[in-house]
């Protein structure tokens, strides 16, 4: 997001950046997300605009915080290697292993860069299927948008989880946390809003978590 950019030093991302959907309102709405979001007052920009469509609202900010994600892990991708993080964790108590239930049907355990590779081409694969994320006017969301969005959070949730539990200290080095601040208590309060990922899922990241909706 133009917004929260990273200056030209570390504009790198781990992948190509994703449009909003065009098709339909996803412009409109992009704008309105800049527009609030210029007003520094992130809770009133994660409520649905009146009037709106809340499938619409979902899916211009799921790929937003997509690319929000994808440029903090690009910052990272020369720290988190297979040797430094041999598996997908955020501390000691949590471990996350990898199925999408398609062509990985039981769980497997590989590192971290590994995890983030396969979660990140499976939200593509969900962002770039029009039967998911309609780009024409008029075409309906599918009866389980909202089931779709919230395992997409739920992911994304994990790669922040990651990068505070295992690269805080580098983001601190590099002069980034206030960028990885701003742009997980956004990812936060939309989460929040709209009740996008189970409780038990945020324990990781649990304190720092009410702090942010305590503070808003």
């Amino acid at each position: 997001m133009s917004l929260f950019g990273l200056g030209s030093r570390n504009q790198k991302t781990f992948r190509p950046k994703k449009s909003a959907p065009s098709g339909n309102k996803g412009a409109q709405l992009q704008r309105h997300i800049n527009a609030t979001l210029g007003s520094g007052n992130l809770r009133e920009a994660v409520r649905l605009p009146p009037g709106e469509d809340f499938n619409e609202w979902l899916a211009v900010n799921t790929v937003d915080f997509f690319n929000q994600v994808n440029i903090l892990y690009g910052t990272l991708t020369e720290f988190c290697t297979p040797t430094n993080c041999p598996t997908m964790s955020a501390g000691p108590k949590y471990e996350y292993r990898w199925a999408d239930g398609v062509q990985i049907k039981k769980p497997i355990e590989v590192s971290a860069p590994k995890y983030v590779e396969y979660l990140m081409d499976w939200i593509e694969l969900q962002l770039d299927d029009e039967s998911i994320f309609p780009q024409k006017l008029g075409t309906p969301f599918p009866p389980n948008f909202r089931e779709v969005v919230k395992t997409i959070f739920k992911r994304l949730f994990r790669v922040y989880a990651h990068i505070y539990h295992s690269h805080f200290q580098k983001i601190l080095s590099l002069k980034e946390e206030a960028h990885l601040n701003t742009c997980f208590k956004h990812f936060t309060l939309f989460m929040w809003e709209f009740r996008l990922i189970e409780t038990a899922e945020l324990a990781p990241l649990n304190d720092l978590i009410e702090s942010i909706i305590l503070s808003c």
